[in-house]
């Protein structure tokens, strides 16, 4: 009697051998319950530079991203967990297992039309903007838009003038006195002691990240700061009026005397808000936000019918609503203005 196909036994049951072994895959990840806490500080080529440990016992160690983390992005500023050689002797490496939730995160886009974010920086809590106020030329829609980015993220912003030496900061700040943006002046080109005390105030105790474009001299004032950081500085071309980059990637550098951190990004020539919702940039007018209940449906509060104009107009936005309607307004512009300005 021939044999059915469905009827067989175990024996006739063959087994493709597995080229990766016959240990079945799981989708449980390990624990890493030895792992270390430690902060990224600088991110090179797919190394990352992380500072582990506490006090006499910091230092530094090199660590790869493991593959478990998938194509989960690291920043500097991340505060991650660690596992393997963390001895931080010179040719070891390390695994970063796990990215702890960031508390803000600072991002851009190449353009207002690009889908893509690009993270600059993880955990900072202060914005620092650093315009130079002569050569190069102040660019003040690109320092809004920094302003933008900073609110957007919950990060508070600060802005620094350097060169004031060479002009008066004066009318420039009246610019910005609306906005009630905090501010320091450096005096002298070299720095010197003219304002850096005053920096260093503003910067004590938190987590701030220096933004600016090329030759605004973001690195003579992190020299300044952080004597150690040996930064390299550049000059401004004479001719097109702009500085040349420097710095080629972000690094987390201390503060003397563990009094907080200084972030140092490389000069940016466009800084894109696509990833800004237009909303959210009017939310963080809380004294015109009630305002926008006036607003026609679809309304850009910046056009003729828009319900913010009567609301300052009523005193309901108190005695400076004209001039925060105005700050608003000009935010909004530079939301949708070039982005190399």
């Amino acid at each position: 009697m021939a044999r059915s196909s469905r009827d067989y036994d175990e024996s006739d049951v063959r087994i493709r051998p597995n080229r990766r072994g016959s240990r079945p895959r799981s989708k449980d990840r390990p624990a890493h319950e030895d792992a270390v806490p430690g902060q990224v500080i600088t991110v090179d080529r797919g190394r990352y530079t992380t500072l582990v440990g506490d006090g006499s016992d910091r230092h530094v160690v090199m660590a790869m991203r493991a593959r478990e983390l998938g194509r989960k992005g690291i920043v500097v500023g991340d505060r991650v967990d660690v596992v393997g050689d963390t001895s931080g002797a010179e040719g070891s490496l390390a695994r970063i297992v796990r990215v702890q939730p960031r508390e803000t995160v600072l991002r851009r886009t190449a353009d207002d039309t690009d889908p893509v974010e690009r993270v600059l920086v993880a955990n900072a809590d202060q914005l620092v903007v650093v315009s130079a106020l002569a050569n190069p030329e102040p660019r003040p829609r690109l320092i809004d838009r920094c302003l933008v980015a900073a609110y957007d993220a919950g990060m508070e912003p600060l802005l620094v003038l350097t060169k004031a030496d060479l002009t008066d900061p004066g009318p420039f700040l009246d610019q910005y006195a609306p906005l009630s943006v905090r501010h320091v002046v450096t005096a002298r080109r070299d720095v010197g002691t003219d304002g850096l005390d005053a920096l260093r105030e503003a910067l004590s105790g938190r987590v701030s990240v220096l933004v600016g474009h090329s030759g605004v001299g973001k690195s003579t004032l992190v020299n300044a700061l952080v004597p150690q950081a040996l930064r390299a500085t550049g000059v401004v071309n004479d001719v097109t009026g702009r500085g040349r980059h420097t710095s080629s990637s972000a690094v987390a550098l201390a503060l003397p005397d563990d009094d907080g951190w200084v972030i140092d990004t490389p000069g940016v020539r466009s800084f894109g808000l696509a990833h800004v919702d237009l909303s959210r940039i009017v939310h963080h007018f809380a004294d015109l936000e009630p305002g926008t209940a006036r607003c026609p449906r679809g309304c850009t509060h910046d056009e003729p019918e828009c319900g913010l104009d009567a609301w300052v107009a009523s005193g309901d936005a108190g005695p400076a609503g004209a001039a925060r309607l105005d700050s608003l307004r000009r935010l909004l512009r530079a939301r949708s203005a070039p982005t190399t300005d």
